[in-house]
């Protein structure tokens, strides 16, 4: 058993509840022993969110991605496969891609499903998944409209800020003065202002912010993290700012 089971079995809180834990039924009570009478146990969500709560809800949203535009695209796939086994090798890799394949086949209730993460998982890890879902979306080095509504769409559902949907999106997706966005401030702002958001931002986006995930996680958020100093270093050097 790799990795990804054992969070399954041990680390759920709140997916084992609601449209989630309706969509995954069968699926994840075979992967756990805590079923009583054909019903699944689950304890109230922590302040800050289980590995397999953010694992099983990455899933999920990656699906319903996927599907958005009502095909699966196998560079999509493909890139899943690598991401599970770059972070947690090749047992768990296989586990998760089982997962997705089964939530694949069935009606996604996309609202319901992002609001109940939105009632339950913290702030920064949602913007991890979001994170997440670009790095998938643009995995075929193509940039999907469709998807994208997608994310944007499920990003509201989440209450992800539009400034910071803006500035993930950016990321990946640069639009006419990028950095700036990625910064979330207006061009015109001030030599101050810029490196206050920046601050700001660097704290925001900072690895450390998703540190009770696990280390795998962590990692990803570094990505973000270099992002965020990629744009102000483009814009100090725009500005001859010292």
């Amino acid at each position: 058993m790799g990795r990804f089971a054992k969070w399954i079995g041990g680390g759920l809180g709140f997916v084992m509840g609601g449209p989630i834990g309706a969509l995954l039924g069968f699926l994840v009570g075979s992967m756990v022993d805590s079923t009583v009478s054909g019903q699944v146990t689950y304890t109230q969500p922590q302040r800050q969110t289980a590995r397999g709560d953010f694992s099983v809800s990455l899933l999920v949203l990656i699906a319903a991605m996927m599907k958005a535009d009502g095909k699966v695209v196998k560079a999509e796939l493909d890139f899943v496969k690598q991401f599970f086994l770059r972070q947690f090798g090749p047992e768990s890799a296989r586990e998760a891609l089982r997962m997705l394949r089964d939530i694949l086949k069935q009606d996604i209730p996309v609202r319901d499903v992002c609001l109940q993460i939105n009632r339950n998982m913290d702030y920064s890890s949602r913007l991890q998944l979001i994170h997440l879902l670009f790095n998938i979306s643009v995995s075929d080095a193509a940039v999907h409209p469709v998807e994208l509504e997608a994310i944007e769409r499920m990003s509201g559902y989440l209450g992800i800020s539009g400034s910071d949907f803006k500035s993930i999106k950016n990321m990946f997706v640069p639009e006419t003065d990028s950095a700036y966005k990625i910064l979330e401030i207006d061009p015109g702002a001030t030599d101050d202002e810029i490196k206050k958001a920046f601050r700001k931002m660097a704290m925001k986006y900072h690895p450390d912010k998703v540190s009770h995930l696990g280390e795998e996680f962590k990692k990803v958020a570094e990505e973000k993290f270099k992002k965020v100093n990629e744009a102000y270093e483009r814009i100090k050097k725009e500005r001859n700012i010292i």
